[in-house]
């Protein structure tokens, strides 16, 4: 028999950030690059002039772009979304050739007519007022510069651009499904992010976005009769001139800028103690059933925010819009768009889902198109608690059912790691599954790892140390091992980046002589719970050793046990009646079944 000997290699080019208070102007160049950190920083001032009776709009963009790298820029690109709401779209052909595409695309996208269709078209573009050679590929704007962007150079870009808003189909469009006009997402030319991997100007096929810091100035002119709630902040009163209203927003320190509008909105506000002012829009002519849970939403919004400020960090804007629309729930700067034809506790649910963004993604800001799992999956894991505490009926585990999704993938034979690319897992429900269920347990299974109160501190640190500056998936990690001392990294690679899982057993109990074994790949530390003949019961706790500590625990901490030795053997003091591996279920064992022992 041949004998093969397999070398694996996981290289981590992984930058840590530095803690350094990043600015609402950008970092400055040489203290970014000194401390081992920079990020981009681009302002936006836009002129938006909507034609609501054709959805079809022109803008003016003036884009000033500060190069905080150590390197010298030749291209530039920006993402144009609604370009893929067109037949024969990257989108479209994704959809139909996927074996179980997302039901609200489907072959929708394939059947759309001209005036159906979103695209935007660039006119005119300068650079420093010199025009530059441009070109539109699908859902990306190519730009070959005039002038390479020097370090620490800042250039202003003037685009001329039209655009026509798609028949709602996914997250952005006209006309959803509940009425509502315009549901305006990734509707502008964005200038794609840049950072120390180079850049991110991946076509837009239907998943996350990444974008970059900097303030928005946006000036909108529509029918009059349309409300208008989104990003950013109102600059006085609308100004009206011939049936006509311009809405002049500003949005300090974001990377992305969406507004909805409707004739028929309701806006009613709750204004929080010591905090920010909630806004809700939804249309008036909903059902009682559905107008009655849009009046009950704020209050409990407002503990909803209060539960993650506590538990994360303070949410550092003025307000924040619960706005009908979109095609489910989706995240957007100070936002979000949901549909609003719900029963109270999916309404209340999706909120608090949707607001935990603010934080898991927004805030932080990390590239959901390549770490999915960062973003879905920590933000399920915090609203899932947050929805928790709100219950009178407390549930033990609430995150029993992200335990479920996970091992459900894990033993399916499909799984994909977490380090696959969010447009290119070969199921939509592998993609879901690893980025709500896998990410959410990836939080909740470290907190079994490292004890829930260093996992609580480990979160609020990440937050405090890395809002603002796109954190990558390994800065977690290290978070959790400044917090705890314990080497950490093993459980991050087999987690993350690998499909192994965890699976250990009891082998035999022989009266007080107790022996498990490791029967999956990956390594974990053991709680151990043993009933003895006489109804005692001891907690024992068997240390992972390449994790170098113990969490915190009440139970008996026995000697460690080495990951390469597949059984593990001890004494308990007494003799044994019944042996149980992880009662609390908090370690995702594939398979529960060899997690029990019990005497007849």
């Amino acid at each position: 028999m041949k004998q093969f000997i397999i070398s694996l290699f996981s290289v981590l080019i992984l930058v840590s950030c530095s803690t350094a208070k990043q600015t609402t102007k950008g970092t400055n160049k040489q203290n970014s690059i000194a401390n081992g950190y920079w990020q981009q920083h681009v302002d936006y001032a836009m002129e938006i002039d909507m034609d609501v009776n054709n959805y079809q709009y022109k803008g003016k963009q003036k884009l000033v772009y500060t190069n905080n790298s150590p390197d010298v820029i030749n291209n530039v690109y920006y993402h144009l979304f609604f370009n893929a709401f067109q037949p024969g779209s990257e989108m479209d052909v994704r959809s139909r050739t996927i074996q179980d595409p997302d039901p609200r695309v489907g072959d929708r996208i394939s059947l759309l007519q001209p005036n159906e269709i979103g695209y935007i078209k660039v006119n005119a573009l300068t650079q420093n007022g010199t025009s530059v050679s441009h070109k539109t590929v699908g859902t990306v704007l190519e730009v070959q510069l005039n002038k390479p962007i020097q370090p620490g150079e800042k250039v202003t870009f003037n685009m001329d651009f039209d655009a026509q808003v798609p028949v709602q189909i996914r997250r952005t469009g006209r006309n959803n499904k509940e009425g509502v006009a315009l549901s305006m997402a990734q509707w502008y030319p964005k200038l794609a992010e840049y950072d120390d991997e180079g850049w991110h100007a991946d076509p837009y096929l239907g998943r996350e976005f990444h974008g970059v810091w900097g303030d928005f100035d946006v000036k909108l002119t529509i029918d009059k009769d349309y409300v208008v709630g989104g990003t950013g902040y109102l600059q006085g009163e609308p100004t009206e001139i011939s049936g006509k209203k311009t809405h002049y927003f500003k949005a300090p320190k974001v990377h992305d800028f969406t507004w909805a509008a409707d004739p028929d909105f309701i806006h009613d506000t709750f204004q929080m103690p010591n905090g920010p002012t909630l806004h809700f829009y939804y249309k008036s002519d909903l059902e009682q059933e559905y107008l009655d849970n849009w009046k009950k939403l704020p209050s409990e919004t407002a503990l909803l925010m209060d539960f993650f400020n506590e538990n994360i960090g303070e949410y550092p804007y003025e307000q924040y819009s619960v706005i009908q629309g979109g095609d489910g729930g989706m995240e957007y700067a100070m936002c979000t768009l949901i549909t609003g034809k719900r029963k109270y506790g999916s309404l209340l649910g999706v909120t608090a889902h949707e607001l935990a963004h603010t934080w898991f993604q927004f805030l932080l800001a990390s590239n959901e198109s390549k770490h999915e799992w960062m973003d879905e999956g920590f933000t399920s894991y915090i609203s899932t608690l947050a929805m928790n505490a709100l219950r009178e009926d407390k549930k033990p585990n609430p995150l029993a059912g992200s335990y479920r999704g996970y091992l459900g993938l894990a033993n399916s034979g499909v799984e994909q790691p977490l380090t696959t690319h969010s447009d290119r897992y070969k199921y939509n429900q592998v993609y879901s599954a690893a980025a709500y269920s896998k990410g959410a347990v990836f939080l909740a299974q470290l907190g079994y790892v490292i004890g829930e109160e260093n996992l609580a501190k480990t979160i609020k640190k990440y937050f405090n140390d890395f809002s603002f500056k796109h954190p990558k998936p390994f800065d977690i990690i290290r978070t959790a091992e400044r917090i705890t001392d314990f080497e950490l990294d093993w459980y991050f690679i087999d987690f993350a980046q690998t499909t192994n899982t965890i699976d250990y057993g009891i082998k035999t109990v022989d009266g007080n002589s107790i022996t498990l074994e490791r029967i999956g790949l990956m390594p974990m530390p053991i709680d151990l719970t043993v009933t003895y003949t006489d109804g005692s019961k001891e907690d024992f706790y068997i240390p992972l050793q390449m994790m170098r500590g113990e969490k915190p625990t009440s139970a008996t901490v026995i000697n460690d046990w080495a990951w390469a030795m597949p059984t593990y053997s001890f004494d308990a003091k007494k003799e044994v009646k019944s042996v149980e591996i992880d009662s609390s279920q908090m370690m995702a064992d594939v398979n529960r079944e060899n997690n029990v022992f019990s005497l007849n």
